[in-house]
This record gives C-alpha cells, structure tokens and sequence, in this order.
C-alpha cells in the first residue's frame, strides 16, 4: 500500500469512528460556514439572482438551518448572512434562538446587504464582551470579537478547584481578490483583526487565553495570508486534524469552496492559537508578510530577476543602494501606496525592517537578505499539539499553567470536498460548513512579551 492509499484509508477510519463515537462531554465545537447570501446567488441568467426567487431562498436557508441544528455547534459562525432582508433575519433568530443560541448580527458597512451572524449555544458558553471591528477599508469588511467563559468547568487546577476557561472568538470575511494589488488590502485586514485582539488583550488585562478565528478567508493555503497567520503561531485546525502539512504536496488536499469562476479552492479556515509558546511581535510577522508581497509583485507580476527589481527599487540614485525615496517611490509603481493599503508610517516601519543596519540606504546585501529571499512567514517552531493522554503538561507548576485547546476532529461537507472535489448535486451554498472539535486541555504558560498576542 502506497503513502497516499494509507492516508486516504486513515481518512475513511477517521470519518467511521467520527460517526459511531460520542463526542466527549467537555469538549466544544465550532463550525464556519458561508452561506452564500441569495442577493450573490446567481440563477441560470448572469444578471438573475436567487433573492428575486422567495421559495428558493427561503427553502435553501431552511436546509441549511436544518444542518446547522443537527450539528448543534458550541459556536457557529455564518458568514454572508442576508441582513438586509428581516424575514431571513426572523427565520435564524427564531430556530436558533429557540435551540438556545445567543445571536450577534452585524452587517457589512455602505449597506452591502449581507453581514455576519454569530450564534454561541448558552450550555456551552457565556458572552463576557461583544466587540465589532468595520475595517472601514475597500470592499465594506467587517469582524467580530467575542470573550467568551466555557459556562461549565472543563478541568481541574492542582488545588482541585474548577476553572472555567476564557477564549476569544472572532468571525470574519475577507476581500475576495479579485486581482493581485488587493493582496495587501486583504493582509491588511487580518492585521487590523490581531490589532485588535492584542489591544483587547490589554485593556482587560488578560493573560495568555486560546484565540480562534474562524471565516470565509478568501485565500489558500499558498497565500499570504496563510503565511502570515502560521507565522503568529495560529494552526488550521482541518489541517492539524489531518496532519497535512504547509508543504506544497498538501496544499489541495481539501477544497471547501467553489468561486463564481467556477474555480474550486480551500479558503474556510478555523485557526487556533494556543497560550502555550512565545510568539515574535506582530509588527514584525507583518512587515515580514508585506516585503514577502513586494517580492511576489516584483517577480511574479513584474516578471523581474533579482538584478533588475533592485534596481527598479534604486531607480537613479548614483551608487549601489536603494534610498527612502526610491524605495517609496517604487512602491507607488507596484500599486501599494494607498489609504486602503500602506500608509506613510507603515512604510517607514517596514523601511527600518529593510534597512537592518540603520545607515539610510538598503545595500544588495541588505535587499537581497530582507526582500528577495526573507526568511519570514515560516513556522519555525514546534506545532505539535498536546495530548491529554500523554501526561506530558502535568510536569508544569500549577502557576505557570493555562488551558488552551487540542484539535480533537475536523469534518467538512459533502465529504467529496476532503478529497479535494466538488460535487455537482450539492445545492446548499459554494462553500462547503468546516465544524471541529476542540477539547480543553492544560499547558504551560507562555511569558508575554510586548508586541505579541
């Protein structure tokens, strides 16, 4: 038997024993699904949508509902909601109320008639704060933060007293990139998201507690985005799940959305960051990922070989350096100096990433070591994931400890789309829900530096 036959048949035990198991009682679920708003659905006609059509929408939104509450998540988070219209509005609030979930709604700015919905079953947590986030940026984006407490103990400390464990939740949708110069705009707004988080962090004085984020992404595994993400030490949980790694090899493995294109790609993430290891600032994992877009637009989109981007980044400047004003002015070139993009201080920030000796000007050596072949937006670290079983966090003093989460399971639908096809007789959305299966478990604190989540 064959690697890949090994692996497939571990993929079909898994989803067997998924069926006949009974989810451990302290463990929580989530689930991310863009449900594909009926004002972006198209029917046969380019310019017919489904929310001309009451029975279609209402109908498919029902199924959907259906799916949603024979999951019966800890936290489901839809994206693409229909906010605009009161009665699809009614028909979530009313079967997901009455399945005792607390709902959050919020619409995308500039009245773009979908939004976001969060919904948090009460058995399982309780709301501490609601916090929205509008990107304010191109394409009317928006997020959601929640600080949630687990409503019942998931372990117990050494002193044998319960502790309820503290998470943030965060729901988004990105920008779909419709062409490369909105690759920054979309990184963009993942930043704003840490941000913003981090900021949270502070203002309530919190130590190190677990961060999931889940959403419609907008991006695959290849993208920047991705990058940046592993890079701040969060994991795909689908891809923990099923020990794919960040390799190209296991980069379409699995696929959860069909685009208008007709395109088929993974771009439904729940990431995780656990407490437990010290991450680098996210100033810096961010101008790491922004010169990794420098590169891609100078090589990639520009077709330039190493010689010639240096020196489209020198310009005229007499000598063998690139100055600040060059540097900006090349970045004007690549399309990148924009409200919506870089602003004056984030290029000086990543100038000073650039230019590590201080002396004013990026030498070859410099451009060659920063901007043409960076090590940034690596996993350098170890990603492994704590088992409960092994004993290994109790070696820990009970004041260095803190509870974060294992990857329990991961299940996309239809199940062709774990084998990275799309089948042609599903008819709920163009994204396929992602649900996982967390269980809470003890590990070791990790020391706070400023600058990091």
């Amino acid at each position: 038997m064959t690697k890949k036959q090994r692996r497939d048949a571990a993929g079909v035990r898994r989803r067997r024993d998924r069926r006949r198991q009974p989810r451990d009682e302290r463990s929580v679920s989530c689930t991310t699904f863009n449900i594909l708003a009926p004002i972006y659905k198209r029917m046969d006609s380019e310019n017919c949508r489904e929310s001309q059509y009451r029975a279609y929408w209402f109908s498919r939104n029902e199924k959907i509902i259906d799916r949603l509450l024979a999951d019966r998540s800890s936290i489901i988070c839809l994206q693409e909601v229909w906010l605009g219209n009161d009665e699809l509005v009614d028909m979530y609030e009313k079967r997901l109320g009455d399945a005792n979930y607390t709902l959050f709604k919020l619409a995308r700015t500039n009245n773009r008639g979908d939004g976001l919905l969060t919904a948090v079953h009460k058995n399982y947590f309780h709301v501490l704060n609601y916090r929205e986030l509008l990107f304010n940026d191109f394409g009317d984006r928006v997020a959601q933060l929640l600080h949630v407490e687990s409503a019942t103990s998931f372990l117990q400390n050494r002193g044998s007293s319960c502790v309820q464990q503290q998470s943030i939740i965060v729901n988004t949708h990105l920008l779909f990139p419709h062409d490369h110069s909105l690759s920054i705009v979309r990184l963009k707004q993942v930043y704003k998201i840490l941000q913003y988080i981090e900021a949270y962090q502070e203002e309530h004085k919190l130590g190190p507690i677990p961060i999931i984020l889940c959403g419609d992404w907008n991006g695959s595994k290849r993208g920047q985005v991705y990058k940046f993400l592993r890079s701040q030490g969060f994991v795909s949980s689908y891809d923990t799940a099923h020990q794919y790694s960040d390799s190209k090899e296991d980069a379409h493995k699995w696929v959860s959305h069909r685009n208008h294109r007709g395109n088929i790609c993974g771009v439904d993430f729940i990431w995780l960051l656990n407490p437990d290891k010290c991450r680098k600032p996210l100033k810096t994992s961010w101008n790491e990922a922004v010169l990794g877009i420098i590169k891609y637009l100078l090589l990639q989109v520009a077709f330039l070989s190493e010689e010639n981007a240096f020196a489209l980044l020198k310009a005229d400047n007499p000598g063998d350096n690139i100055t600040y004003s060059s540097f900006y002015q090349a970045l004007c070139q690549l399309g990148m100096v924009h409200p919506y993009r870089l602003s004056s201080e984030e290029i000086e920030d990543l100038w000073s990433e650039a230019d590590r000796d201080g002396d004013g000007v990026i030498d070859y050596k410099e451009f060659q070591r920063c901007i043409w072949s960076p090590k940034c937006c690596g996993q350098e670290e170890d990603d492994s994931e704590y088992n409960i079983a092994d004993g290994s966090v109790d070696t820990f003093e009970a004041n260095d400890e803190t509870f974060g989460f294992t990857v329990k399971e991961a299940v996309l639908f239809p199940p062709e789309v774990e084998k990275g096809m799309w089948p042609e007789n599903y008819s709920l959305s163009d994204h396929a829900p992602l649900t996982v299966v967390f269980s809470p478990v003890r590990m070791p604190r990790s020391p706070r530096t400023p600058g990091t989540l």
